[in-house]
């Protein structure tokens, strides 16, 4: 019969003893062990019996489970993704090497994650870098350091995730936000008119234990309204504690991140993780049915899905993109690895461009970019603003993309071969489709041909096309 594996836990006990402020001395009087016993325990190279756990939990009035932990799986997968990046490639990188690791090292798994997340930051903020130079006087952008917080870590925070689980649990108990917002923090809800509100949204009223908020808002605005109060309540020190390892080098920055992370806390709520990401995968990633289920828009719950990447628990990885009549981008996140320009118009043959033309409309494509990656698209036109007669309002086209290995999972693209892929670029500057009738301007770096040599409708010949 097979014996049982030992079991190592050396730096999960020395974590709990510094936890509670004690020397190995002090922990070996407490279990009425020796101290060269504990010292043994903590550099794993004796196993923690039964016994030993059991004296713990009883010593230190613990939880077998909140001691047992779960057993690194969770930082394993981090490392794990982590690994898969492409520098790391020509590395023979073990999956129970990698397991090891992240299970008897967790100090040296931590540095190495911020590592890697410091990287990526700094490989963004270098790609922003020269247009920065090219703005007046090196002004920092705060939307591109939020955009580059956000990239670093593809849109992901289980952290939050987590803890908008547990806070949609109490709502749900509490019988809703309002009731949960009333009993909680002793605020109740109120809706005002719009010129009552002088602009704003939400606002939260200390003085009158209110939350304020627009009477123009529909039902899901109003849910994720109230839901963003909640995270701001609730979750301010987890935001802390995430900015902390960002780069911002203007308080803009910072505080455009925050409202990111509310805005990712309020989802998280509305959407608790576990069940949106059961839901997703039972309704085949169908936005407008996710929607109805969960109450949110279509904006809200497509923006969600960019977020499904917790380790052991991840769905499609998901680029979205929201953009004005204009072609001015006024969102994007990837979580696809989708090689969108940071700077410049995207390709006028995306349909997120033509989904202007059929409002409301869910439009798919298929897409191949010039180094032959191929995605699958969805697009449709969301409204912000209205709600009465002459209230202001606009319309943005916002897209979600997936590479085209996952589409099949996506209702969208059930029961139908693949058609041949519109040929798209990153953007103008960038694409080297000779033949393209679209373009708005020559690729950077090659020679234009003299008019003689042109022998098509495409605006621009050069060399080598």
């Amino acid at each position: 019969m097979a014996k049982d594996r030992p079991v190592y836990m050396g730096p999960r006990l020395r974590r709990l003893r510094r936890e509670l402020g004690l020397t190995q001395a002090d922990m070996a009087a407490d279990l009425e062990i020796s101290a060269s016993y504990v010292a043994l325990l903590e550099r794993n190279q004796r196993p923690l019996t039964a016994d030993m756990l059991l004296r713990l939990a009883r010593t230190y009035k613990m939880d077998m489970s909140e001691l047992a932990g779960d057993g690194g799986a969770e930082q394993t997968a981090r490392l794990q993704a982590v690994l898969k990046d492409p520098m790391f490639a020509d590395i023979d990188l073990p999956v129970l090497a990698t397991g090891d690791v992240a299970v008897n090292y967790p100090g040296i798994t931590e540095a190495l994650l911020r590592l890697h997340t410091a990287y990526r930051e700094e490989q963004l903020a270098l790609a922003d870098r020269g247009v920065e130079r090219e703005d007046a006087a090196d002004a920092p952008d705060p939307v591109a350091e939020s955009r580059r917080f956000l990239g670093a870590r593809r849109n992901s925070f289980p952290l939050l995730d987590d803890a908008g689980e547990k806070l949609a649990q109490e709502v749900e108990a509490a019988g809703g936000l309002a009731a949960w917002l009333k009993a909680k923090h002793n605020l109740r809800v109120r809706r005002l008119p719009s010129d009552v509100m002088a602009g704003s949204m939400r606002r939260l009223d200390r003085h009158r234990d209110a939350v304020l908020l627009d009477d123009a808002l529909d039902g899901a605005s109003t849910q994720f309204q109230l839901a963003l109060q909640i995270a701001y309540l609730e979750m301010r020190r987890d935001f802390d504690a995430l900015l902390k390892d960002g780069q911002f080098a203007s308080e803009s920055g910072r505080r455009l991140t925050r409202r990111a992370l509310a805005s990712y806390g309020a989802a998280a709520i509305v959407m608790p993780y576990t069940v949106f990401a059961r839901a997703v995968e039972a309704r085949r990633y169908d936005v407008e049915a996710l929607a109805r289920q969960f109450g949110a828009s279509f904006e809200q719950t497509a923006h969600r899905l960019t977020t499904l990447q917790k380790p052991g628990q991840e769905r499609i990885p998901f680029f979205f993109l929201r953009v004005d009549h204009a072609g001015n981008v006024s969102k994007r996140l990837d979580g696809a690895g989708f090689p969108f320009a940071r700077h410049g118009g995207s390709c006028p043959l995306w349909s997120v461009h033509h989904a202007f033309e059929r409002p409301r409309e869910v439009l798919t494509q298929w897409l191949e970019l010039p180094d032959g990656e191929r995605f699958f698209s969805i697009a449709r036109t969301v409204t912000a603003g209205g709600g009465g007669w002459g209230a202001p309002k606009i319309e943005r086209a916002i897209a979600l993309c997936c590479a085209a290995e996952h589409a099949h999972r996506l209702i969208y693209a059930a029961g139908e071969a693949p058609p041949e892929p519109v040929p798209i670029g990153v953007t103008c500057r960038l694409c080297h489709r000779s033949q393209c009738m679209a373009r708005s301007a020559p690729p950077i770096g090659r020679d234009m041909l003299p008019e003689d040599f042109r022998r098509s409708h495409a605006p621009f010949g050069f060399a080598g096309g």
